[in-house]
């Protein structure tokens, strides 16, 4: 089954469960075991639910940050589940290409929605993209974390042009250097 349709019938369960107040997973579980008259979910459908379901909070918190003039609890039930779906496979899913996941939710968009609402959805979205790719990995980080504490290490025990050279215990009478701190994320 198309991605396209995983991602219309994870619309469908996102958006059921919204309007219930269900729990997300709750509702998956009940969709599984009983399709009811329609097929059963496609297999990315309820990788996309549950992983919506599972980061949800920094979801909402991502389109929060890079919307203006609303809070994803005030944006449509159609339009906030689209952009959940979309934020999670742009910030989540490493195979579906960012561009792919903004066209996509504009497709649904422009069926489901009203006339304004794929244009803030791509704005949106290409917010979240902006930020995701202008922000280092967390590999990348830790890996400078790293360069610059050999380096300092290496700088710490050569002589300087002065003269001084530090100690055997490697202590010298300059501060030190303050370390590069990574912070967690949060879900």
């Amino acid at each position: 089954m198309a991605r396209s349709t995983a991602r219309k019938r994870a619309l469908n369960t996102l958006y059921e469960a919204d309007e219930k107040s269900q729990d997300i997973l709750s509702l998956l579980d009940e969709r599984i075991a009983h399709p009811g008259a329609q097929t059963p979910l496609p297999d990315y459908a309820i990788e996309i639910v549950k992983g919506v379901a599972e980061h949800r909070r920094q979801i909402d918190m991502t389109l929060d940050e890079h919307s203006t003039g609303w809070k994803v609890r005030r944006m449509g039930v159609v339009d906030r589940n689209i952009l959940r779906i979309a934020a999670w496979e742009i910030l989540f899913n490493d195979d579906v290409p960012d561009k792919v996941a903004i066209d996509e939710a504009l497709a649904l968009a422009k069926t489901l929605c009203d006339d304004d609402s794929p244009a803030f959805i791509h704005g949106l979205l290409s917010a979240v993209c902006t930020a995701k790719n202008a922000a280092p990995a967390p590999e990348s980080v830790a890996e400078e974390a790293d360069e610059e504490s050999s380096d300092s290490d290496a700088a710490a025990s050569e002589p300087t042009d002065e003269g001084d050279v530090s100690d055997s215990s490697g202590a010298s009478d300059e501060p030190a250097a303050p370390s590069a701190e990574i912070q967690p994320t949060v879900d």
